[in-house]
């Protein structure tokens, strides 16, 4: 098995995290050689210097987790963070639009939030758990369409989180097109393995410290 840890956006995005923990969320992942930190937007310009010299990514968040803002804030929002040095965006959707089948219409917000992202790669939150298959099919075509790097199941704040049926769906759908990033409720390497073989190329979790640390485990014993 490969090392997981590249796989890993190492990720802190509780309302009650204080500054000393998105410093040890930076220092475990250059540590563990994580893909990225996942932060709140107020800490990105904190991650950039701490990350500074490191080859991990600083992700941020955009309408986040309910997906609510205008458009306008979401790209004011999202030129901000790239302006401040985010490497990622994981935005959200307005999910209700989705359901009411309003494609144009989230397909136009993830294609603006792509341009004022200015390249660096964006993610789109479709909130698999509100969704049946149908609309989790259309809404990977419409992020694939939109330009965005990936499509992404959950927030972790919503009723559920990634399932490795939705995972198995998003990536049948997308076909390499674009990647898919699986988040929400995976706590442990089996977990994190069933995401993998489902399909996701990069999983989010606040997990990462444990899921490698199995793994570096593993393969001690098999040493």
């Amino acid at each position: 098995m490969i090392n997981p840890a590249p796989f890993i956006d190492h990720t802190l995005l509780k309302p009650d995290a204080t500054e000393a923990m998105f410093a040890v969320l930076c220092e475990e992942a250059v540590e563990y050689g994580f893909a990225s930190v996942c932060l709140p937007p107020a800490f990105v310009p904190f991650a950039v210097k701490r990350l500074y010299g490191s080859e991990v990514k600083v992700c941020t968040v955009v309408g986040f987790p309910c997906g609510y803002n205008t458009l306008h804030q979401k790209v004011t929002e999202t030129s901000e963070l790239v302006a401040l040095g985010a490497e990622e965006i994981d935005m959200v959707i307005p999910v209700g639009r989705l359901i009411e089948r309003n494609l144009l219409l989230v397909e136009e917000e993830i294609s603006q939030i792509v341009l004022a992202s200015e390249q660096v790669p964006v993610k789109v939150i479709i909130e698999c758990c509100y969704l049946d298959d149908d609309l989790k099919r259309r809404a990977t075509e419409v992020v694939v369409k939109a330009g965005a790097a990936y499509v992404k199941t959950s927030t972790g704040f919503g009723p559920s989180g990634a399932t490795v049926a939705d995972v198995r769906l998003l990536a049948a759908t997308a076909a390499g097109r674009i990647g898919v990033k699986a988040a929400g409720g995976i706590r442990d390497l089996s977990c994190f393995w069933e995401m993998i073989a489902a399909g996701a190329t990069r999983v989010g979790t606040s997990s990462g410290v444990k899921i490698v640390s199995a793994w570096h485990k593993l393969q001690n014993c098999k040493d």
